[in-house]
């Protein structure tokens, strides 16, 4: 095993031997007094056990005096400012009066021997980071913070948020974020985080509470509930072919925080495959998602010793195949570096495989530990970056927790998170500041070094989720003319604005189609442009638009009954939109569309914007519909059925939808159509709806959808 690495300066910024000695002798104190206030706690144990325990009260009856004696002497040297303080500690009732004293402003001999060792560690770290005192706002903090002056303390920081906000000012706090808030918590008169001060300024474990209000860890992290499962995915984009710490990491920048993993086989030098798991931090988007690095799940990984993110790893791993006993090394950042430990303190994996490598980086890991004691283990962090001090460890510790690790402890000039948190950064500052001790991990990995021959990128779940489009688009399918039946879209967006048109114009398109007039509205006809992208069907992503007429039953007119009918689904629905024209973006979608509409679109480039309460949607240069789309009432998405009006027989072609929509009654936008010969263009003027404002839009910012065949008709 390679012995711990102490905390470092500045990649070529190193201090001088004076500087270094007296850092050290600081730490020093620092612990000495840790160990001088747990001996001071256990002798206010030991009082308060003589103080309320049953033999003393059973001894009063036959010495009175004497008991009464010994209680008196014990309640002063448990309540004494001069002494213990208010030193009550054990028991149900002695917790009660520590509570109460902790709340009246009172403080025990052990906390204020704690908060003397927590300013000694500050002290520490100042001769690291100077900017921390010179700096007149963070020296102000930091001085109102130890010195116990709260209302100061919240006025300091109050000044600092507004003057250089949340990022900035947790950045430049962050080598002594941990001993700041342990203060704060010890010296409050809040008893509720009293226990998350004392793990931090002992060092004796993860704080089990929030050092601000107490809230427990664990209650917030056991929200993070799934078994884990992953699922076989592609990677586009330039992985690593050789084994090293750097392609490794790079793997992980690679992958970027997008809910996957890396699992790769490496021949090393000596002829034997060995696997690398390579875990990501947290994702993007929302604080709970279906992903276990989701913000929730980052936390979990934390705070448990198993999260869905750990048991999702574990999936991938069983997935992947590795032989029993395979030599593995678990590669992690931010919280797929707490992941992977919590990976290798399964006792149940690692009794299946053999994990001779961790290396986290950035990553909250200092209590946990790996079950097998033969596992080599490398931390690689930077002072400035919040996440790995999240467990109350920082640069201000003075404990050598890992006597066995390989730890990297560094700072450099970029203090701004999260970008000195950042997998990009962490790379750069092993290229370009930290070349020693890349090379010792590397070394270490060396059986590791060799060309990559199989890999497999894992997307992660919460739990084991249902097929894509399950069970909307869980149909069975087929194959016409080369095409695969129904077109399946998984995601999609979509837009149908109803215009009032022209009537005369409207009905001279039905002429000779069997349908009689076009379904009228205040007079005027009625006419739908229909617009939709879809970003992933079986057909590929392409975007579509379609104007029609808006027609009632093929065999009869249905004046009023029409309007029922048009919120019916496809299935029984008469009424319908007969196509008046059709254009694709794709010329992929070309040769389906005679099958799925029965006529040949126009190929032209469409544009489609739905965001922020506003349409845009273009067609080339012949149309545009743009503008707010008002205030909306949730709906559900609704089908769209279209007739095509061919010589041999009338095709009826349907959409069937699913998904939330949204109706917009007094859409403001406007559809702009452009002089020109186009078919389209032509129409939509004999049309009238040039400048035209939409009666209503309905629009759907996500949704799934199945277009079948197009089915013919007689009509009589």
């Amino acid at each position: 095993m390679t012995s711990a690495s102490p905390p470092g300066p500045a990649p070529g910024a190193g201090r001088d031997q004076g500087e270094e000695a007296a850092g050290e002798a600081l730490r020093a104190a620092a612990r000495d007094l840790v160990e001088v206030g747990i001996r001071v706690h256990e002798a206010s144990a030991h009082a308060t056990a003589a103080l309320t325990g049953r033999a003393t009260l059973a001894a009063m009856p036959r010495a009175l005096t004497a008991a009464c004696l010994t209680h008196s002497a014990l309640l002063r040297a448990l309540t004494n400012p001069d002494g213990l303080g208010c030193a009550f500690t054990g028991g149900r009732i002695a917790g009660v009066a520590a509570k109460i004293g902790a709340m009246a402003g009172t403080e025990s001999l052990a906390v204020r021997v704690l908060a003397t060792s927590l300013r000694l560690r500050i002290a520490a770290v100042a001769l690291d980071h100077p900017e921390l005192v010179a700096d007149p706002m963070l020296g102000r903090l930091i001085e109102a913070a130890a010195a116990d002056r709260d209302l100061e303390a919240v006025r300091a920081l109050r000044a600092l948020l507004k003057d250089r906000g949340a990022v900035r000012a947790l950045s430049q706090l962050a080598p002594v974020f941990g001993e700041v808030l342990a203060l704060r918590a010890l010296l409050d008169e809040n008893p509720l985080n009293d226990d998350a001060a004392w793990l931090i300024a002992t060092g004796k474990g993860f704080a089990n509470a929030d050092p601000i209000t107490g809230m427990s860890n664990r209650a917030v992290a056991v929200l993070d509930k799934g078994e884990g499962a992953a699922r076989r995915v592609r990677v586009e984009g330039r992985l690593g072919r050789e084994g090293s710490l750097l392609a490794f990491l790079g793997n992980i920048a690679e992958l970027g925080t997008t809910g996957r993993v890396l699992i790769q086989s490496v021949e090393g030098p000596d002829g034997v495959v060995r696997h690398v798991v390579q875990a990501p931090g947290m994702r993007a988007g929302r604080p709970d998602n279906d992903s276990p690095q989701d913000l929730l799940g980052a936390f979990s990984s934390a705070v448990l010793d198993s999260s869905p993110y750990s048991r999702a790893l574990t999936r991938a791993v069983e997935d992947y195949g590795l032989p029993e006993g395979a030599e593995v090394a678990l590669i992690g950042h931010s919280a797929g570096g707490a992941a992977i430990m919590n990976l290798a303190q399964d006792a149940g994996f690692c009794a299946r495989h053999t994990v001779t490598h961790v290396v986290a980086v950035g990553a909250p890991v200092d209590f946990k530990r790996p079950a097998d004691p033969r596992t080599w283990v490398a931390s690689v962090t930077n002072q400035h970056d919040i996440i790995p001090t999240l467990d109350g460890q920082g640069a201000g510790g003075c404990f050598d927790l890992h006597p066995d690790w390989y730890v990297v402890d560094y700072f450099d000039s970029t203090h701004l998170f999260p970008l000195c948190h950042s997998i990009e950064h962490y790379l750069a500052n092993l290229v370009a500041d930290l070349p020693e001790e890349r090379g010792r991990i590397d070394t270490a990995l060396s059986a590791y070094r060799g060309p990559v021959v199989r890999e497999q990128a894992y997307l992660l779940f919460d739990r084991d989720p249902h097929p894509e489009g399950f069970p909307f688009l869980t149909v069975p399918t087929r194959v016409e003319e080369g095409v695969e039946l129904p077109v399946r879209c998984q995601d999609g967006s979509a837009l149908t604005a109803w215009f009032g048109a022209d009537p005369a114009a409207a009905d001279l398109l039905l002429e000779g189609t069997g349908f009689g007039r076009a379904v009228r509205v205040g007079g005027r006809a009625l006419v739908v442009v229909h617009a939709a992208w879809n970003r992933r069907s079986s057909l590929g992503a392409y975007r579509e638009l379609h104007l029609g007429v808006v027609v009632a039953d093929p065999w009869r007119s249905r004046s009023l009954l029409v309007w029922p009918d048009l919120l019916r689904g496809a299935d029984r629905r008469r009424s319908g939109l007969h196509l008046a024209g059709s254009v694709v973006d794709a010329k992929g979608v070309v040769g389906a569309a005679s099958l799925l509409w029965g006529g040949e679109p126009y190929v032209l480039p469409v544009g489609f914007g739905l965001a922020g309460g506003s349409v845009d949607v273009a067609v080339g240069g012949l149309l545009r519909l743009r503008g707010r789309l008002g205030p909306w009432a949730p709906v559900g998405e609704r089908d769209l059925v279209g007739y095509v009006s061919g010589q041999a027989a009338t095709l009826r072609a349907c959409v069937r939808a699913r998904g939330w929509a949204r109706l917009h009654p007094a859409p403001s936008a406007r559809l702009a159509v452009a002089r020109s010969e186009h078919p389209l263009a032509l129409r939509l003027g004999e049309l009238g709806l040039d400048g035209a404002r939409p009666l209503l839009c309905v629009t759907a910012p996500r949704r799934q959808s199945l277009t079948d065949t197009a089915v013919p008709l007689s009509t009589g």
